[in-house]
């Protein structure tokens, strides 16, 4: 296995020799019993005529076989999602071809399921009506049905921005799931990921704002097939999946706990929409059908190792998660460079992507090692870096 010096704390340099890869086997082997949704990165154009800070340049053909690869491995893709860096990089107009380019992909492709984001993005900042929120939701909404897609009705920062009490969210909410076509996805992104979400559902206080969602979702049930909550906090995510009303799912969006929340306990489960799933996808869908087949410890024993890599790449400030996100991607092979839309590339640390390569060599996701090693190699170089490699 291949070696070479990798930066830690104090600034000093420590060889580090990979490890072999593990063995996840190719597509599924089995159905799962749980759904299954990643959210899923874009590829940036490093080579578009754009300024990477004001313009949105992305390589459609690496994007959408970045999506086949997913759907090869069983996982659903959550669409134009905090993933593929909306609101940080991806406008809503890219953002609408981007949804449109894989519901087209999705239909020449047996059992690809497609879950899209609507909100309210595309608005100017500073919106102060609660009627142009829903109006600007309900636009998305339109958008994306008509292309005939399946909606996940995302937070919105003009709704964070403008809502005087929870009745404004439950306004707001009721009105879009009494229209939506089908039963749709409700995505509650907590301010760790994106600080304007603060105070969502009309509270600070987490336990004030879930009474208030539990209340929306429940008198909504039909038209709700799931909630998404991004809280990172396991207590939450399961005090809340005990309370929804029945047929209504609970999505994991908790990166640090997601293995035991999908296991479940005595009294249910969680099912699954997440951002780390991108990153760690062969080893997601081995661990999926093992738990389908009834193999609980093969379950834990391929994701275990994922979770200590999953919370780094979270770690704070989360909202720059992408980043890891995209540079396990390119250390994969899965993309050609390591270039990201609005920049994102230079939002982590050398000392963290470094981490991020010992954690996901413990993981055993670091496919091609002597590929994996060339690339960080060649990528601290240009943070200053001499990284020695050796074979």
């Amino acid at each position: 296995m291949p070696s070479l010096m990798l930066p830690e704390a104090g600034r000093k340099l420590r060889r580090f020799k990979l490890s072999p890869p593990m063995s996840f086997g190719g597509r599924r082997r089995a159905a799962f019993d749980r759904v299954a949704w990643s959210a899923a990165h874009v590829v940036a154009d490093p080579l578009a005529a754009v300024d990477p800070w004001v313009d949105c340049a992305i390589d459609w053909e690496a994007t959408i076989a970045h999506r086949r690869r997913l759907w090869s491995l069983g996982l659903g893709v959550a669409e134009a999602m905090d993933t593929a860096q909306r609101g940080m990089g991806l406008d809503w107009r890219t953002s609408y071809e981007l949804i449109k380019r894989t519901l087209d992909a999705a239909r020449g492709e047996q059992g690809a399921a497609v879950a899209c984001g609507g909100g309210t993005d595309h608005l100017p900042a500073g919106t102060s009506s609660i009627h142009e929120v829903i109006a600007a939701y309900e636009m998305q909404m339109e958008a994306i049905e008509s292309l005939g897609g399946r909606l996940i009705l995302m937070a919105s920062r003009a709704l964070a921005g403008c809502a005087q009490s929870p009745d404004d969210y439950a306004r707001v909410y009721d009105r879009l799931l009494s229209q939506a076509r089908e039963p749709v996805i409700v995505h509650w992104l907590g301010e760790m990921f994106d600080p304007a979400l603060a105070g969502y559902w009309g509270h600070r206080n987490a336990d004030a704002a879930m009474d208030v969602a539990v209340e929306i979702l429940n008198r909504n049930a039909r038209q709700v097939d799931g909630v998404k909550i991004s809280l990172l906090d396991k207590g939450k995510e399961i005090a809340m999946r005990r309370r929804l009303a029945p047929g209504i799912r609970m999505y994991t969006g908790d990166d640090f706990h997601f293995a035991e929340l999908i296991a479940g306990d005595q009294y249910g489960h969680s099912d699954a929409l997440l951002g780390i799933f991108d990153a760690i996808a062969p080893a997601a869908s081995a661990a999926l059908s093992a738990l389908a087949q009834g193999d609980v410890e093969r379950f834990h024993a391929i994701l275990g190792p994922t979770v200590p890599l999953s919370r780094h790449i979270f770690g704070a400030p989360t909202r720059f998660y992408k980043t890891g996100i995209v540079f396990m991607a390119w250390l994969n092979g899965h993309q050609d460079h390591f270039v990201m839309v609005g920049g994102q590339q230079s939002a982590r640390s050398a000392l963290h992507l470094a981490q991020l390569f010992r954690l996901a060599d413990a993981a055993g996701l670091l496919e091609d090692p002597s590929l994996a090693a060339a690339r960080m190699a060649s990528w601290l170089a240009t943070q200053g870096v001499d990284a020695a490699l050796a074979p």
